[in-house]
């Protein structure tokens, strides 16, 4: 155990490191600098200049880069260069808001997932068949489209939740689990479909295994054979592509935070790209990486504790 945590802890620096030498070279990419952004059409060159040599934009890359890091080593995601923002204040209350989205979708994901193909895979026949019709047709449909009817039926033709903003938890809890449903039901329902064909396929896998066969035959209940023997051998599959949904749900809440208004991380980085607020977008890479590498190490250490096979090697 203590060489597998070794390795992945060494592989997670590694992808930090890739993923700072990427964002970093792309930000640099882009048109414009620093100081044309932040002056404006009030900057003369010599003033925008003396801006940009003032946040070191002008520097060498390679130094930039080093001072960036060790910037980021000393736990400081730095300040913006638009207003001078303090971004480790700015991340940390903007991946709050992304967190609960991401957090509470992937709950209501996986409990759909799973239930539909559980039900799809022990049922069959008709009911296979028409749920099967409804994940393939969720799969097909953008979350966004989902999120666009969600509002125009539960906000704008029978206004039972609000269609945008957001409420902190602490000033009215109601009004903050409010704000969060439709988004989170948008989420939730494109990635609960993935799910449940995972789950449906590795069901239909398990109940063909020797040894579920070997316990029909000795006469267990079905239910105990299909929800504790079956589902737990199918457990590894559904616990990887769980892990692997949050990935894609949290990388993926930039345009239902948008269209709903939600001050996570999505809607601040779109609006630090189009101010070329270059500290912030390489902070929410940075922070963004960090939870994508901690969510697989953690679900591969819950696969590693279901699957005896992946444990012994």
């Amino acid at each position: 155990m203590l060489r597998f945590i070794l390795n992945r802890a060494v592989m997670g620096l590694l992808t930090l490191f890739v993923a700072a030498v990427v964002s970093f070279i792309i930000v640099h990419l882009m048109p414009g600098t620093p100081g044309e952004i932040a002056l404006g059409t009030s900057g003369d060159p010599e003033t925008i200049k003396a801006f940009n040599d003032e946040v070191g934009w002008n520097n060498p890359w390679i130094v930039q880069f080093i001072d960036w890091v060790r910037m980021l080593l000393s736990g400081s995601l730095g300040v913006s260069y638009v207003d001078n923002r303090d971004l480790s204040i700015e991340i940390a209350t903007r991946i709050q808001v992304t967190a609960y989205l991401s957090l509470a979708a992937i709950v209501l994901t996986a409990i759909l997932g799973v239930l539909v193909g559980v039900t799809a895979a022990v049922r069959g026949g008709i009911v296979d068949r028409i749920l099967n019709s409804i994940t393939a047709f969720f799969i097909a449909v953008p979350a966004f489209w989902f999120a666009i009817f969600l509002i125009l039926v539960f906000a704008v033709f029978n206004p039972l939740l609000p269609a945008s903003g957001y409420v902190e938890f602490t000033d009215d809890p109601v009004a903050w689990a409010s704000g969060l449903i439709l988004p989170v039901v948008s989420l939730a329902v494109h990635g609960a479909a993935g799910i449940a064909r995972i789950t449906r396929s590795a069901m239909l896998e398990a109940v063909g295994q020797e040894h579920i066969r070997t316990l029909r035959a000795m006469g267990v209940p079905r239910q105990r054979i299909v929800y504790l023997h079956a589902l737990r051998f199918a457990s590894v599959q559904i616990v990887s592509v769980i892990g692997l949904q949050f990935v894609l749900t949290f990388g993926g809440t930039v345009t239902v935070e948008q269209l709903f208004q939600l001050p996570g991380l999505g809607t601040g980085i779109q609006r630090a790209i189009g101010m070329h607020d270059v500290p912030q977008i390489q902070a929410t890479v940075m922070v963004t990486t960090f939870v994508v590498v901690i969510t697989m190490f953690l679900t591969e250490l819950a696969t590693r504790f279901l699957d005896p096979k992946v444990r012994a090697r």
